[in-house]
């Protein structure tokens, strides 16, 4: 059966980002350590239509991840970077151009509505106002009988793991310490989250963590 999984880089002492993100830095300074482990991978190189790269297990990992997943729900920061109204968001298509990486429908959770965008490739961005059970609702019918993939950031992590919402959390731990920066676990509340490890994958540029969680709602 389908699952919700969410993927997602860390830092070693439990950034998903850097200190002062801005437009020009959205994973904010020294953000993009984070990711290093992916840039250099044959499979992502290949899902944003660049050649070359490393096929190791990182990139097995990332190759996993996309052949399994049918929809993804992401934040409205992780899309654009903005806030607010559309109109004035300079990057109100997203980051990607317009053939994005995705090639499965993509839900932006956001409180400003708007038209779905359909891109090329078979990427789409639905834009949904009514909170993280409808854009879950909406993700899973369009995954069918694949996972959805909540992609971040860290805020909508924090949402659905406190709501019960998520099947297994994979974390990408970078061999690097931000000192501060965007936490990905420092909203869930006082209860207790219980993980249950399946899997560890480590190589010498990151520590892939899957952890299953127990007890969510259905």
């Amino acid at each position: 059966m389908a699952g919700v999984r969410c993927d997602i880089s860390m830092s070693l002492d439990g950034f998903a980002a850097g200190p002062n993100p801005s437009l020009e830095k959205p994973l904010g300074e020294g953000g993009d350590l984070l990711h290093e482990w992916a840039f250099a991978a044959a499979s992502w190189r290949e899902s944003h239509g660049l050649s070359g790269g490393e096929a190791n297990a990182d990139s097995e990992v990332l190759e996993e991840s996309v052949r399994t997943t049918g929809a993804v729900v992401m934040g409205r920061r992780m899309f654009s970077g903005g806030e607010g109204p559309w109109g004035p968001d300079p990057r109100a298509r997203g980051w990607w151009g317009e053939d994005p990486p995705f090639h499965v429908p993509v839900f932006v959770l956001t409180h400003h509505d708007r038209e779905t965008l359909v891109m090329e490739g078979g990427t789409s961005f639905e834009f949904v106002t009514d909170g993280i059970e409808a854009a879950l609702e909406r993700a899973k019918a369009a995954a069918g009988d694949k996972d959805v993939l909540l992609a971040g950031g860290a805020s909508i992590v924090q949402q659905y793991l406190k709501a019960g919402l998520l099947d297994e959390l994979q974390i990408h731990v970078a061999p690097v310490l931000l000192g501060e920066g965007t936490s990905l676990f420092d909203r869930l509340g006082i209860e207790p989250v219980g993980l249950e490890a399946t899997r560890v994958i480590a190589s010498p540029s990151v520590t892939h963590l899957r952890f299953r969680v127990p007890g969510r709602v259905t």
